[in-house]
């Protein structure tokens, strides 16, 4: 298990991310319970793995999230994960699963996640991260709080400041 930010909180994370190296090692690994899987993993191997309900999948900055747009309220958790802390496509597959597909559960980032780039995350609509290693889950939650406003529209607030605002 993991420590996770989840919607405002620490928690320990009940779901495991298998990384691509281990099940193309071992495709056991895919039998433990609350995993997340490399999305090309689960597509190859769909049908056995369909009616589990305790599965998740990852996808690369590569993957395009069109090609689960069927699949996606199927699965608790998908996961998008940043390679490194400038590669910001996973920030569009948020958007996607969120406006597009009407993705309603959690949307985790994994990967080089780190403090800095939390509130971007939440606002593409992100619920959920794995922090990089050596990063501060506390210092990371506050951040998420660290700014009140934001002028422009976004997943997490819809209506933009100047709606709110009168005369």
């Amino acid at each position: 298990m993991s420590t996770i930010i989840k919607d405002g909180a620490i928690i320990e994370s009940p779901y495991t991310v298998i990384i691509i190296d281990q099940v193309t090692e071992d495709s056991s690994v895919s039998n433990q319970p609350n995993c997340l899987l490399p999305l090309a993993f689960y597509l190859q191997h769909q049908a056995e793995l369909a009616d589990r309900k305790d599965l998740g999948v990852w996808l690369t900055s590569n993957d395009e999230v069109e090609a689960i747009a069927d699949l996606v309220h199927q699965f608790p958790v998908i996961a998008l994960h940043f390679p490194t802390f400038g590669d910001g496509r996973a920030y569009s597959s948020a958007v996607i699963l969120r406006t597009r597909l009407q993705y309603q559960s959690e949307i985790r980032a994994v990967g080089d996640v780190r403090r800095d780039e939390l509130e971007q995350m939440q606002r593409c609509g992100i619920n959920a991260f794995q922090l990089a290693e050596g990063q501060d889950a506390e210092a990371s939650l506050q951040a998420l709080s660290a700014f009140s406003f934001s002028y422009q529209a976004s997943i997490d607030r819809p209506t933009p400041l100047f709606r709110h605002r009168s005369g």
